[in-house]
């Protein structure tokens, strides 16, 4: 499927954002084994997330829905899980995969974790070795996928200084803390996103947390709540993006998550001199948002402070596209991390934003944009959801039509998108040429 996005002169609307795609992740593994019955609203029913489900009801979780956005989970209480009828297919989602493994990690019974070839070809040394400390029989493939999980005598409970901030890493540990004899202490270097935390306060599951440390242990069970899921800020970045660059624009997104953990786009943006302004400030659940109203604003290059990476970690595609839009030069360092996703992000849209006439450099962790004015052309997005999403808000300022390759994939996380966006006044279609 290929998009065309074309300039337009103006951007209008006031709109919600699908649902946050790590909560509703999250929501289904926390309510599965929760005991009792838990309602989630405003779960995004995106492909990855619907991986997700499905893999639960193969082990036997009964799961109603998504209808209208909601879904219905009879949980089966934290030992109540059954041998899935088959391997379970996580599709294109690294969250799936990984959150997954920490939880099958303590199970009674064996299990195969697979997805499709971009996820085959993800690292997962960094939840195996952990995994693996704890007393899990997990095995992969050349350190990536499939997983395979053996049932392990018992899971004791460890101390890990985690090597590199990771939110799935984190979580996976967490989930496999579970079950484990004693604690099991994380330490991260780095804030990342706390979701998983605050889901199981949520479901009245005690962790303590100081500074960067969290500690868990296996003495409690999950107790079944509802959930209601905020809209998802990665979503919602290439809303921002568009109408901070887009002339005359005047946007407001309600109901948006701004976890802290979550908030870096926004920080950058402001540096650059973006015009975002956050209203009506409130706490859904344990989760903070806010109504998020931007204006068009000219932009300035910037240093982007290495400390904002992991806060920032999904939105630097679209973020890559405002630097290219801004005066002067954006540096960025510290981001190795997205040579690892559902591309090497970096590699591709520096291949993109050169064949749109930026002048843009790959750094080993990071990249270097030079701002200009964007030209037409043809995107090759490598099946990957953010960088086709980012390059079709790039059409809205560029001087003629860019078509943007291989955009299947945009419904993993936001299967809205086309409406949304020509909601907005963007001109984004599909090309139905053969």
């Amino acid at each position: 499927m290929k998009f065309i996005s074309s300039p337009v002169s103006f951007l209008r609307g006031d709109v919600v954002v699908p649902g946050d795609k790590s909560i509703s992740h999250r929501a289904i593994m926390l309510g599965a084994i929760a005991k009792g019955t838990t309602t989630v609203s405003g779960f995004l029913d995106g492909e990855d997330c619907l991986a997700t489900l499905r893999a639960f009801r193969n082990m036997g979780v009964e799961i109603e829905g998504p209808e209208a956005q909601c879904v219905v989970i009879h949980g089966v209480g934290k030992y109540g899980l059954q041998k899935p009828k088959n391997v379970l297919d996580c599709g294109n989602s690294g969250t799936s995969i990984r959150l997954l493994a920490g939880l099958l990690a303590a199970q009674s019974f064996e299990s195969e974790l697979t997805g499709d070839e971009s996820l085959l070809k993800r690292p997962m040394e960094r939840i195996s070795r952990p995994l693996l400390q704890m007393g899990a029989e997990i095995s992969t493939q050349n350190g990536r996928p499939p997983i395979h999980i053996r049932p392990a005598h018992k899971l004791t409970g460890i101390t890990y200084e985690m090597p590199e901030a990771s939110a799935q890493v984190k979580s996976c540990l967490l989930l496999a803390g579970l079950y484990a004899e004693g604690e099991t202490q994380i330490i991260e270097p780095s804030l990342t996103r706390d979701h998983t935390e605050r889901m199981l306060a949520s479901f009245s599951y005690p962790i303590q947390k100081s500074e960067n440390t969290i500690v868990i242990n296996s003495l409690s069970e999950c107790l079944a709540t509802d959930i209601i899921v905020p809209g998802d800020i990665s979503s919602a970045a290439f809303l921002i993006v568009a109408a901070t660059l887009v002339p005359n624009s005047d946007l407001y997104i309600r109901g948006v998550g701004i976890n802290p953990a979550r908030t870096g786009i926004l920080h950058i943006l402001k540096l650059m001199g973006a015009n975002i302004t956050l209203l009506n400030k409130r706490l859904c659940g344990e989760e903070p948002i806010a109504d998020i109203h931007v204006q068009s604003a000219s932009l300035e290059g910037i240093d982007i402070p290495a400390s904002m990476v992991p806060s920032a970690i999904d939105e630097f595609p679209v973020l890559f596209i405002a630097a290219a839009c801004a005066k002067g030069q954006t540096l960025l360092h510290g981001a190795k991390e997205l040579r690892s996703k559902e591309s090497d992000r970096i590699e591709a849209m520096v291949d993109g934003l050169v064949r749109v006439g930026i002048e843009a450099e790959a750094l080993e962790d990071g990249i270097f944009i030079n701002g200009g004015v964007i030209q037409g052309g043809t995107i090759d997005s490598r099946h990957d959801h953010r960088i086709a999403m980012a390059f079709s808000i790039a059409g809205a300022v560029a001087n003629d039509s860019i078509t943007i390759e291989h955009c299947e994939n945009i419904a993993t996380s936001f299967p809205t998108f086309l409406t949304m966006m020509n909601q907005i006044n963007l001109s984004i279609r599909v090309n139905t040429d053969e």
